[in-house]
């Protein structure tokens, strides 16, 4: 895998979407390490990429020919960028999606089942990585203010979630863009094993130092919580979606994704909290 990674990044040009965010900064880090030539696109990052601005699509997409696929909220633009790509000579997609994302219906995740929709009908070839909730989320995003304040207080239950470290996807998306025989494939990408919310609060206190609860509430507590903040309403819909797919247990299994794409095992939750609690995640 190693030779023939280095050949196909050799003679690509990498574009990532999402490249100030929390998996493509990684991804587009990893590529560069390879000596890669790659873009990293978003609205404030070094190259523009808007998904509401159709005019940075093209200079974005010039020269690539592999794109990293974070979609945004809105399916509208996806299928419309995708044909685009591929005119413009992208070869290669991998999209970032989530597992479940077809047990959701149009409340969360509409942009991520269109990307996966429309790479698989674009002609290029295509791999699909279905994450489960990433661990980074209790540090960089969604669980982070609420950690710090003490308290975090969610409707999902006792139902395990595998969280899986973001370095962990964006490993896999390197190896998936770089390299062959991954075409036409999906992979679900978790932790090696479930720990319920409660856990996952009890081990990220233990690795902070921080006096951190876990409250349980109910779907109707929490999207009044959600309204209570001054979340829109189609916010509070769409994590109310969520929250019910995770209570459903669908997502409970820890998946072998990571596995076989990298030959490892994924890397543990405990593992992960006591290193990034070292590196000052909640200082």
């Amino acid at each position: 895998m190693t030779e023939n990674t280095a050949t196909t990044a050799d003679t690509a040009s990498f574009l990532v979407l999402g490249g100030t965010g929390k998996t493509g900064r990684r991804v587009a880090d990893r590529l560069r390490a390879q000596g890669a030539r790659v873009r990293a696109a978003s609205r404030s990052g070094e190259v523009r990429f808007d998904w509401t601005a159709p005019a940075t699509w093209g200079p974005a997409l010039e020269g690539a020919t592999a794109v990293y696929l974070v979609a945004p909220e809105d399916p509208a633009p996806v299928a419309p960028f995708v044909d685009q790509a591929t005119e413009a000579g992208v070869r290669r997609f991998v999209v970032l999606s989530g597992r479940g994302m077809d047990k959701v219906g149009e409340a969360f995740g509409a942009g991520m089942a269109a990307a996966e929709a429309a790479v698989a009908s674009s002609g290029a070839e295509w791999t699909v990585l279905a994450a489960n909730n990433f661990a980074q989320n209790f540090t960089e995003d969604l669980w982070y203010a609420p950690v710090m304040a003490g308290r975090l207080a969610l409707a999902v239950g006792a139902v395990p979630e595998p969280f899986v470290d973001v370095g962990d996807v964006a490993e896999v998306a390197v190896a998936v863009l770089t390299s062959d025989g991954h075409a036409g494939r999906r992979y679900e990408l978790s932790g090696p094993r479930g720990l319920t919310f409660a856990e996952a609060v009890r081990t990220v206190a233990r690795a902070s130092g921080r006096a951190v609860d876990y409250v349980e509430l109910t779907p109707e507590e929490y999207r009044a919580e959600l309204a209570a903040e001054g979340m829109p309403p189609e916010g509070v819909e769409a994590f109310d979606a969520l929250y019910a797919l995770l209570r459903e247990g669908d997502l409970a299994e820890p998946a072998d994704g990571v596995r076989r794409v990298l030959g490892r095992e994924a890397t543990d939750f405990t593992a992960w909290a006591t290193r990034v609690a070292s590196e000052g995640a909640w200082s």
